[in-house]
């Protein structure tokens, strides 16, 4: 017995050393948790940033694409009534507001009697960007002037040239 003893207090011994053991290895140190949140952060900081340049050029697509077909329904309201109609609710259609949740702004310019010309969006020379009519949205921040070279003109999604350029001011 004496023999028994002495080999199960051994076994554990052993046993006990193996569960710590087991422990030490199964557990993080600190400096693992700080390298794991060293490389969460870093990849963070690349990954934030693109995200927001991804959703902000979809935004800007999506606007074009709303622009677009606004356009589209106040070509047909043209045809059929061979004038632009006074507001974008005479189109009777459902309007989208912009992705940044602001309605489209509309003028008809090719209307008796003409808007004051004070009213026309102009470019870098102030010339007016349409003959026929202006539609555009005012960008992310909502804000906007009358000539696209203004600072808060600058990131409008705008129809120009009587619909060959609908794109943001300043690119045109």
């Amino acid at each position: 017995m004496t023999i028994c003893g002495a080999h199960r207090s051994g076994m554990a011994g052993k046993t006990l050393r193996g569960n710590v053991m087991r422990r030490r290895h199964a557990a993080f140190t600190l400096i693992e948790l700080l390298i794991v949140l060293a490389v969460i952060g870093a990849l963070a900081a690349i990954a934030i940033p693109n995200y927001r340049e991804y959703k902000e050029r979809a935004n800007v697509a999506k606007a074009i694409i709303e622009i677009t077909g606004i356009a589209q329904a106040i070509g047909i309201y043209h045809l059929d009534n061979r004038t632009y109609p006074a507001s974008l609710t005479a189109l009777g259609i459902t309007l989208p507001t912009d992705p940044w949740g602001n309605a489209y702004v509309y003028l008809p310019i090719d209307v008796i009697p003409p808007p004051n010309p004070g009213q026309k969006r102009k470019d870098k020379n102030l010339n007016p960007l349409n003959s026929d009519y202006d539609l555009y949205s005012m960008g992310p921040d909502g804000q906007t002037q009358k000539q696209l070279t203004a600072a808060k003109a600058r990131d409008d999604i705008v129809r120009a040239d009587n619909g060959r350029f609908i794109d943001v001011a300043s690119k045109h």
